[in-house]
């Protein structure tokens, strides 16, 4: 591999990362970092641009944005563990510690935002040590059977069985509904101290009810075989598989989204349509989020169009300090402590001081890139992560 596909195939990965984050930093914004709260006192042509916004952004993003990063992940852990058996050198130990640490910034990051993804993102990623050392038809298939989200099912055989039973609202919502106890708080680290108890409990509650953490490690699984395969430097073999993927994607979307659209008048039992639109809700935003994943990595290779994408590259780079800072600012905006803007803001706004905020941080990144190689949360990841050890 020469150094020009090498550094083209990075290249790649941040613009695809950055992708990520900025979509993620407008999601954010528009739901207030977690606080469902519409103002009735706007005026009547923001709260019909606010619907128009909310439902165009999650049907864009919402589910796949988070997807994205998780892939990323299993690729970039893939790359790190190739580097270092090239050298001959073990990394499995490493990428423990390194989830140690990860963890550590998840809960730096929840302290401000509840909604924080690093936390989960560190146990989950332990269970790629062993799940690595299969083969990669073995890989493939545990990732497939994860993403089939297995305990879903076994809730939709008793759903099936008891049709006509009273469901409740998800356990989550209890937890979600106590924010509005400690987020309108002047205080710091009343709200600091609420997003790390009761939001926590929230946050993985609502996880484990969406099947996240099976997709999640799924998606782990995924992106480890892209990047065994490296799927993201630019080859013939390589321009095969993501036109064929992209295809597969768009065909398979076609009648997931149809299904979605209709699931209230296809299925009449509560319970039994709670568990199917849990499960197909997984399966539609796996098939969007390869549609973008494809889609970016082949207008890459067009040169007017990937020299345009490289805007996205500087927030990739970043992409653990921009997770960070995002949620550092939008906590200062948005929550009690800081401006409280959650309560006279809808979509519309929010995706206004989105914009703005991604203008700004993007900015700023560039800036940081000219005079540092990695993002000052990145730098403190890698010097923790290769700290000598007396032996």
């Amino acid at each position: 591999m020469n150094s020009e596909k090498f550094k083209t195939r990075i290249d790649l990965l941040d613009i695809i990362r950055g992708f990520a984050i900025v979509s993620i930093m407008l999601l954010h914004n528009i739901e207030h970092f977690d606080v469902y709260f519409f103002p009735e006192d706007l005026p009547s042509l923001i709260k019909s641009l606010d619907k128009v916004i909310w439902d165009s952004m999650f049907f864009m993003f919402g589910g796949k944005s988070y997807a994205i990063f998780a892939l990323m992940f299993g690729v970039t852990f893939a790359i790190q563990l190739t580097n270092q058996e090239n050298k001959g050198k073990s990394f499995r130990g490493r990428f423990a510690w390194r989830m140690f640490l990860l963890l550590g910034f998840g809960i730096l990051n929840s302290a401000f935002f509840q909604g924080d993804i690093l936390a989960i993102y560190a146990v989950v990623g332990l269970l790629l040590i062993p799940l690595s050392k299969m083969n990669e038809k073995a890989i493939l298939i545990t990732a497939s059977f994860l993403m089939l989200l297995p305990f879903e099912w076994w809730n939709l055989f008793y759903a099936i069985q008891n049709a006509s039973e009273q469901i409740n609202d998800p356990t989550s919502w209890t937890y979600f509904a106590k924010m509005m106890e400690y987020i309108p708080e002047k205080s710091f680290v009343n709200t600091a101290w609420g997003n790390l108890t009761n939001g926590k409990i929230a946050v993985l509650m609502w996880n484990w009810e969406n099947g996240r953490f099976f997709t999640i490690l799924a998606l782990f699984l995924f992106g480890y075989v892209l990047g065994k395969r490296n799927l993201f430097q630019w080859t013939d073999a390589s321009k095969r598989f993501w036109r064929k993927t992209l295809l597969i994607a768009l065909s398979a979307s076609v009648p997931l989204l149809l299904i979605q659209h209709n699931l209230n008048t296809l299925i009449e039992s509560d319970i039994i349509r709670r568990s199917v639109t849990t499960i197909e809700t997984a399966w539609t935003n796996f098939a969007l989020m390869v549609i973008i994943v494809s889609s970016l990595t082949l207008l890459f290779q067009i040169k007017n169009v990937g020299k345009k994408l490289m805007y996205f590259s500087a927030f990739g780079k970043m992409s653990l300090s921009n997770y960070i800072l995002q949620s550092m600012i939008g906590s200062a905006i948005y929550y009690g402590w800081g401006l409280a803007m959650y309560q006279y803001t809808g979509a519309t706004y929010g995706i206004f001081i989105g914009l703005v905020s991604v203008l700004i941080i993007g900015k700023l990144c560039v800036l940081w890139s000219k005079n540092f190689k990695q993002g000052p949360f990145e730098t403190l990841w890698h010097k923790a992560t290769w700290i000598k050890i007396n032996e």
